[in-house]
């Protein structure tokens, strides 16, 4: 026998073994072994279209953060954007959507699919720049391109990360125009919707994982930021030359964080 581990005559070549008797488990192995195959191709394809789908929600996000006023409709340019980047999202999602129409699967692949989580980011900060309210779970599921279903835990998750995004907007436009931006009657501005909204998320029951836990206190930490930016117009606002923005070293002290 070769170091390969296959048989051969005193010529080199190799002998070829008679096929082995088939057992009554073969059938049902070969059965597990093409299971398997389908699982790892599927799993592959899943997690290039998160990726892919991933990578334009944050273009998204980053659109926009251009914008400069609530509660209207979006720029022009900003919408062309968003648009174009939603047609190629619709795309990826659609060459996935009929594998994930099996309720079993898309339990299966729910961290695979955490790009539908930055997506519902993307659609709530849209939604909220347009309107200045929270996209609803039906609004969402039915932004979401392809017939991809939406889960509980996509839609939560995203609007915990919207947080953050809201946070980098109010840092952002108030070092602009001074000021915290609010709807046209000035019933409401970006800190108390995000405080409205915290507080909605803070009744919620505990849910005892560390992911959960991270967003929660991540949020937190967002409202903290935007609260310590209104005190800072309100109190020493005078004081503060055009273009100041907050000092993140102070947030980063306060928090604990490295």
């Amino acid at each position: 026998m070769s170091a390969t581990g296959v048989k051969r005559d005193h010529n080199g070549r190799a002998k070829i073994a008679p096929d082995a008797p088939r057992g009554r488990f073969h059938d049902m192995f070969e059965g597990f072994r093409d299971e398997l195959d389908q699982h790892h191709d599927r799993r592959e394809r899943l997690v290039k279209v998160s990726r892919d789908v991933t990578a334009q929600s944050k273009k998204i996000i980053f659109a926009l953060q251009r914008v400069k006023e609530l509660n209207k409709e979006l720029p022009p340019n900003i919408q062309k954007d968003v648009d174009g980047r939603m047609t190629e999202i619709a795309t990826l999602l659609g060459s996935v959507a009929p594998e994930l129409q099996s309720s079993l699967h898309r339990h299966r692949y729910q961290s695979t699919l955490r790009c539908l989580e930055e997506l519902v980011e993307a659609l709530s900060f849209a939604h909220y720049l347009r309107h200045q309210t929270l996209i609803t779970p039906a609004e969402a599921r039915a932004a979401v391109p392809a017939g991809v279903s939406l889960t509980e835990h996509d839609y939560v998750y995203g609007v915990f990360d919207l947080f953050g995004e809201l946070m980098r907007f109010a840092t952002v436009t108030t070092a602009q125009t001074g000021r915290l931006l609010s709807d046209e009657y000035a019933r409401r501005n970006l800190l108390s919707d995000m405080q409205e909204l915290g507080c909605a998320f803070e009744m919620m029951p505990d849910v005892p994982t560390r992911d959960y836990r991270n967003k929660v206190e991540a949020m937190r930490q967002s409202v903290r930021k935007v609260e310590k930016l209104g005190y800072g117009l309100v109190v020493r606002g005078s004081e503060r030359p055009k273009g100041w923005l907050p000092d993140m070293k102070e947030d980063i002290a306060d928090t604990g964080s490295p």
